[in-house]
């Protein structure tokens, strides 16, 4: 019997965060998640989400506007539609509704959720299975405060959590930047991995100046150092050769993937499930990237569990995530929202065993954390 979608329902979680994560383009002290639940008729239930960084301060979604749309345009469209002609459903879609990456992305995810718990699979298993079990996963400083990142840095290192760590830069002047990365490098040794994210909060010009020193500095690799749309100066900035330049905010889904792709912008791509618009536009731009000979790195939008744990199943299907991932999303909320937290042990994130995602919601911390207007 055909499994037919009934409803649609959203729901904003507001969880604070355990300090302020502070970026070029804003400080957060809390996370919004749009959780969204599909329900169809064999009563088989699938769960998505979506999660913006600091409202509209990233990009032109925020919770408010993907719960609205998703009520508003999503359900009318899917209710009474085939549930796991996943493909179809994709199609129509994106006949009817613009751009919307991170709410396409919460509804995709909670269709590939229902159709792998109806088979008894995983969602990793719809893409092909899992090669890895557990995926690596780096952790941001962001505190905004030397001390207390370097602080932290030991602490993560102690409690064998994560051995690499991504710095947020931009804000400040570059040459404070220069005595941040310093300090941090002193403290944690040559031999862990550090990155930076400018959040494109440099100029080209600046990007050109202080290359050489972040990579005399250490640095493996920097995160979209300028404006998303200047495709030229990134190709210009990654032909330099000083460091690995990797492409975030300039990545919206496959078609600037290709583009970047052909116009060598990047040597890594930071793959985020909703930036691309979904679980297969997110495999779809990983295989632009694995044809062109660009190395991929697994991003976040600092999601909660749902969102994480739904990119993991697809990034543990990639034989070579030579980057590793930054999947520590939930570890930076004071509290989760799952039955069972995630697993983050030994400096990985282990993939949950069972159907679908493999967890369960909490509803009583999801009444406890919803918004009520």
């Amino acid at each position: 019997m055909t499994s037919i979608i009934i409803d649609i329902n959203c729901l904003i979680v507001d969880i604070p965060t355990i300090r302020p994560h502070k970026m070029s383009v804003a400080t957060m002290g809390s996370q919004s998640m749009v959780i969204v639940r599909v329900k169809s008729s064999d009563d088989v239930e699938g769960i998505g989400e979506a999660t913006t960084i600091a409202g509209l301060n990233y990009g032109g979604e925020s919770p408010e506007s993907i719960k609205t749309n998703i009520e508003t345009y999503f359900r009318p469209l899917l209710v009474g539609q085939p549930a796991n002609q996943i493909a179809a459903l994709r199609r129509l879609i994106a006949k009817n509704i613009k751009d919307n990456h991170f709410a396409r992305s919460a509804v995709e995810t909670a269709l590939y959720d229902a159709r792998a718990k109806r088979l008894g699979v995983s969602v990793a298993d719809l893409f092909g299975g899992r090669i890895h079990d557990a995926i690596s996963v780096a952790w941001t400083l962001a505190s905004g405060e030397t001390a207390v990142d370097v602080a932290e840095a030991q602490k993560m290192l102690d409690l064998r959590r994560h051995n690499i760590f991504k710095l947020k830069i931009g804000r400040r002047a570059p040459e404070e930047d220069l005595r941040y990365i310093e300090s941090i490098r002193k403290a944690v040794g040559d031999d862990i991995s550090l990155r930076v994210d400018l959040n494109q909060g440099w100029s080209e010009t600046q990007a050109v100046r202080y290359l050489q020193p972040l990579a005399d500095l250490g640095v493996a690799l920097v995160e979209q150092p300028i404006h998303f749309k200047n495709l030229d100066g990134m190709a210009r900035l990654t032909a330099l050769g000083r460091v690995p330049i990797m492409a975030d905010e300039s990545l919206r889904g496959p078609q600037d993937g290709f583009a970047l792709a052909s116009k060598h912008c990047a040597n890594v791509f930071a793959i985020k499930i909703e930036q691309a618009g979904g679980l297969q536009p997110a495999r779809d731009l990983m295989a632009i990237a694995e044809a062109a000979d660009i190395s991929l790195y697994g991003g976040t939008m600092l999601e909660g569990s749902v969102s994480t744990v739904a990119a993991a199943h697809l990034f543990s299907t990639m034989p070579h995530l030579e980057w590793g991932t930054e999947m520590f999303g939930p570890l930076l909320l004071t509290d989760d929202i799952l039955t069972e937290p995630l697993d983050y042990s030994d400096f990985t994130l282990k993939l949950p065993a069972g159907p679908g995602l493999g967890v369960t919601l909490d509803d009583d911390k999801l009444a406890f954390y919803a918004r009520n207007h």
